[in-house]
């Protein structure tokens, strides 16, 4: 088998010669994140590898949920969920570290076929270009809270204020970068869409 820094490394490399740590996609098991990144910091502590595994991160954007009583809930919204970025210096030993973590699937990069036999092959890991990072890291930086509503088309509502307190509708739109919905409310005897903002209404079970 051929050495590792032979086969898989393609990291850039500085004036002097030396290899410059790269930003990778690991693609890691749905929901498992946060496991992983724990997981990983832990093993890179253990193994003393910390010289070339240097970060591990979850990009995340900020989100604002409306709870059904008009009340609202900061949270976060993994950039690109199913994924953790690692920045590291590529060498057979941390890819290792990598790649044998827990619910880790493997490295985002380009499938080697197999030059026998049937099968896939393996994955040569792709650092991501600079452009790549930097949008990432300024979409969770930058990124304004996107909205949340425990709420969508057909759901029945009560409207708790404003002239039309106490009609009763369903929701016909929603629209969380606005903080508004529509919905038909029965004015004199006929269905009429009615703009309304998310804390005047309260969903009905």
């Amino acid at each position: 088998m051929n050495d590792f820094s032979d086969e898989y490394n393609q990291g850039e490399t500085n004036e002097t010669g030396e290899q410059k740590a790269g930003w990778y996609a690991v693609q890691v098991a749905s929901g498992c994140e946060k496991r992983v990144k724990t997981n990983l910091e832990q093993r890179i502590h253990t193994l003393d590898v910390a010289d070339r595994i240097l970060q591990v991160q979850i990009p995340q954007m900020p989100t604002l949920k409306i709870r059904k009583d008009g009340s609202h809930l900061k949270g976060a919204e993994k950039v690109f969920p199913g994924y953790v970025l690692v920045q590291m210096l590529m060498d057979d030993e941390a890819w290792q570290v990598v790649k044998n973590t827990p619910h880790v699937i493997n490295f985002v990069g380009a499938e080697q076929k197999r030059s026998y036999g049937r099968g896939r092959g393996h994955v040569k890991p792709l650092p991501l270009s600079l452009g790549e990072v930097e949008r990432i890291f300024r979409k969770a930086q930058e990124q304004e809270p996107i909205v949340k509503i425990d709420m969508a088309t057909g759901d029945q509502i009560l409207v708790l204020s404003g002239p039309f307190k106490d009609f009763e509708g369903e929701v016909i739109e929603v629209s969380p970068e606005r903080s508004k919905l529509k919905a038909l409310l029965s004015i004199f005897g006929r269905d009429t869409p009615v703009e309304l903002e998310f804390n005047q209404v309260q969903k009905q079970n």
